[in-house]
């Protein structure tokens, strides 16, 4: 990775910087295997740092006619990353067919998912990128999980609620505090310890990730108009004002609440390092209009690096070549540059 300066000065922890990073294929029939592999094949535009794939390696064979280098170990990784890509097989015997997804491509994604997020919890990967899964076909499956970060988080010893989830583009960040949850129940889960919970693990989690030093964070409100000072709901007063308060006592530069409609013009967007906001669409939805082809999911609060491209396994068009590779691309850049800001750090 692009840390040899650091590895130079610091010999006993250079080790960890050449780890190449673990890319876990999510489900087979999906678009993650062909936009690992033009990842790959665009590594050197994007200045990619090593990875290697954990899945099976017929799912890229079926979409992609490029160089693959089968590996047992994760320390062959960087050697055969100038070869092909890098594919720590994992094959669980299922007919694999782009576009069909089945519960044998499920449990392809989950054991990949767990090959990668134990080897990036042991530091044979340096960080871990995600794949897009189903969590419909994972649910038939026995998943019990809302999505791969609380699965992840559990796997590293860290509660749901001091996991963050936060998407990132090129000119913005938001956290959503609740995420895969119905709507009608978002206001029953707003709480201030919940909210102060996402906020220090959002502010510690620019610093250790981002190198934001004092970061900003901007709150949306659950109502139009932020309420309306109680005229169109109290879920303001009872609980985001307190918790912000909250988080103000403790140092952390946090503001509003502010009128969700009003917080994602260009001018509104210079005023803060990230915008929390009360429920998965809020949040997501000025994202992916602004950032559709580059977002990043990536996970606060873990001891691991884990980012994750900003959207879903688009069956639809699978194995038509078709699918493009930039927010792939955008996770495996941004996780490799976390785990540099994160290493500096203990300099």
């Amino acid at each position: 990775m692009r840390s040899s300066n650091i590895a130079e000065d610091r010999p006993e922890m250079a080790a960890r910087f050449v780890a190449p990073l673990a890319v876990s294929m999510g489900d087979p029939a999906g678009i993650g295997p062909e936009i690992i592999a033009k990842a790959w094949a665009e590594r050197g535009a994007n200045d990619l740092p090593p990875f290697f794939a954990v899945g099976d390696a017929r799912a890229v064979a079926a979409v992609w006619d490029g160089p693959v280098v089968p590996i047992l170990d994760p320390a062959e990784a960087n050697d055969a990353f100038a070869r092909g890509l890098p594919v720590l097989g994992v094959d669980d015997g299922g007919h694999i067919s782009p576009g069909y997804p089945d519960v044998d491509g499920a449990r392809c994604a989950l054991h990949s998912l767990e090959v990668a997020a134990g080897l990036a919890r042991s530091d044979a990967a340096s960080a871990l990128v995600t794949g897009p899964v189903s969590k419909a076909q994972l649910y038939q499956i026995g998943f019990s999980y809302p999505g791969q970060t609380e699965f992840v988080a559990e796997r590293c010893g860290v509660s749901r609620e001091n996991a963050v989830m936060m998407l990132a583009g090129p000119s913005l960040r938001v956290v959503p505090i609740t995420t895969h949850v119905a709507l009608d129940l978002v206001s029953s889960m707003l709480s201030i310890d919940l909210i102060v919970a996402k906020g220090r693990a959002t502010a510690r989690g620019l610093q250790k990730n981002f190198g934001i030093e004092r970061p900003r964070l901007a709150f949306a409100g659950f109502n139009p108009h932020a309420g309306e000072g109680g005229a169109i709901g109290r879920e303001e007063i009872d609980c985001i004002i307190p918790a912000i308060a909250q988080l103000r006592d403790e140092g952390i530069d946090a503001s509003g609440p502010f009128a969700a409609d009003t917080m994602f013009h260009a001018r509104a967007r210079s005023q803060y390092d990230a915008a929390v906001c009360c429920y998965h669409d809020q949040a997501l939805i000025p994202l992916k209009t602004l950032h559709f082809d580059e977002g990043v999911n990536f996970t606060l609060g873990l001891p691991i690096v884990r980012t994750s491209p900003d959207h879903g396994t688009a069956f639809g068009i699978a194995g038509k070549n078709v699918a493009h590779p930039g927010a792939m691309i955008a996770a495996i850049r941004m996780a490799g540059d976390a785990t540099e800001r994160r290493a500096a750090r203990l300099l």
